[in-house]
């Protein structure tokens, strides 16, 4: 399901202008990135957390070059983890 089918369906659920629903949507997914991109957690319970995580700097082989070396630096990476009933529904499906 991409966003415009997300839409589609709330606006369905909603009763509500499928333009409205993807306006909504869209203010909704900018406050959840500027937030993480600040530092921020978001937590929608029942849901999950929207959060970022820091990857340590580290040293791995090159897929281009096998038996040689590459540093990759450190850097900050959103992540997402599920919360208890999205977990329970996904399971019980």
């Amino acid at each position: 399901m991409n966003k415009a089918e997300l839409a589609a369906e709330i606006a369905a659920r909603t009763q509500n202008t499928k333009k409205n629903v993807e306006e909504i949507l869209g203010s909704l997914t900018d406050v959840i990135i500027e937030a993480v991109a600040k530092g921020d957690r978001v937590t929608l319970v029942g849901f999950g957390t929207f959060e970022r995580r820091e990857r340590q700097a580290r040293e791995t082989n090159n897929p281009q070059k096998p038996g040689q070396k590459i540093k990759v630096p450190a850097k900050k990476v959103p992540a997402f983890s599920a919360g208890k009933e999205f977990k329970e529904r996904v399971a019980s499906k």
